[in-house]
């Protein structure tokens, strides 16, 4: 990937490409719950899942330590600036743990797909579903052995539901557009 280097003074910088669009991700990850809340209530957060379509892009288009990156440090990220802006965490200390483990898995597993997404960028249909099955998946465990009941971790994927089939649909389609887009800046 292109790298830009910045200078100033004796002290030297070396800024990526990939690393600037993953801060960039990271707070769009920080800023898009700040939209739905504020859209949809409290209640948006959990039904549209907005903080998840950053770290699902991030693997598809930068690989698996960037995607594994970006989705460790958006709930860190979020829960740090939702404190100090607003003295309201969101992602809420609870939820801290298993936001971040399952957005880690998101961006992990679509990173694991980047080589290939390259190649052929429909294969982010495949690798964005195949990240929400894992990262769901370590959800529930994570839950049960916190001591959860299933029925309501069975409720709160459901109402996820509609947010990981829109997710599923536009992240690839995304990564279809900003491949394409980055290849024909290549050529």
């Amino acid at each position: 990937m292109t790298e830009i280097a910045l200078r100033k003074k004796s002290v030297a910088f070396r800024v990526t490409v990939k690393s600037a669009v993953s801060l960039l991700l990271v707070a769009l990850a920080v800023g898009l719950p700040q939209l739905a809340h504020a859209a949809g209530g409290a209640a948006a957060g959990a039904k549209w899942l907005p903080m998840y379509a950053p770290a699902l892009l991030a693997g598809c288009l930068l690989g698996w330590q960037w995607g594994l990156g970006v989705g460790l440090l958006s709930p860190l990220a979020s829960f740090a600036f939702t404190t100090a802006a607003f003295g309201n965490a969101m992602p809420a200390a609870a939820r801290l743990p298993y936001m971040t483990i399952e957005l880690a898995t998101f961006g992990l597993i679509t990173g694991s797909f980047a080589k290939k997404i390259r190649g052929n960028a429909w294969l982010a249909f495949p690798a964005v579903i195949s990240a929400q099955l894992c990262g769901r998946t370590l959800y529930v465990v994570y839950n049960l052995i916190a001591g959860q009941s299933f029925a309501a971790l069975w409720a709160s994927v459901q109402t996820g539901l509609v947010g990981l089939y829109l997710q599923a649909a536009l992240v690839p389609l995304a990564a279809v557009v900003l491949t394409a887009i980055l290849k024909r800046r290549n050529d």
